[in-house]
């Protein structure tokens, strides 16, 4: 927290070395391994991306199961505990999960074949087109195909 404190207040010249103290520290961090979520029944979640959205149990234990998209990102869908609260779009806690498209159209039309429940209609912001869904469980999932990547 020192290291971020001192990158907000220090000067240009002062910055560079709190930059290149912050790459040291934490260059072991690498990125997220995978995110975990929540359902009353994790099996059929699991099935409900592997059918929809192409990803494929990679691991499972205890009724816990990974799935795995393309790209290799992952998921644990892990058995819940308790009841499911309704969130809206902008509660505090993670909001969605953004799933990337190389061509939006067809992925649309393959998510409305498959009878997947749409928040809104598509659109487009930044050169971006997106559209917010729902998957088996109503977790909201984002679709999404960028103009350019972000940096």
């Amino acid at each position: 927290m020192r290291i971020i404190a001192a990158v907000n207040r220090a000067s240009p010249a002062q910055a560079v070395s709190a930059e290149a103290c912050y790459n040291q520290v934490f260059v072991m961090y690498t990125g997220l391994e995978h995110t975990a979520i929540a359902s009353a029944n994790p099996l059929r979640l699991a099935e409900w991306y592997v059918q929809v959205l192409g990803f494929r149990i990679n691991f499972e234990y205890a009724g816990n199961y990974f799935v795995k998209a393309q790209d290799g990102s992952m998921l644990e869908i892990i058995p819940s505990e308790g009841d499911r609260i309704e969130q809206g779009m902008k509660d505090p806690g993670i909001r969605h999960l953004a799933i990337k498209v190389d061509d939006f159209d067809e992925g649309y039309r393959d998510l409305q074949a498959k009878g997947v429940k749409f928040f809104a209609a598509p659109y487009e912001t930044q050169g971006n087109r997106l559209v917010f869904f729902a998957d088996g469980d109503g977790n909201i999932l984002h679709l999404i195909a960028r103009q350019k990547p972000l940096p």
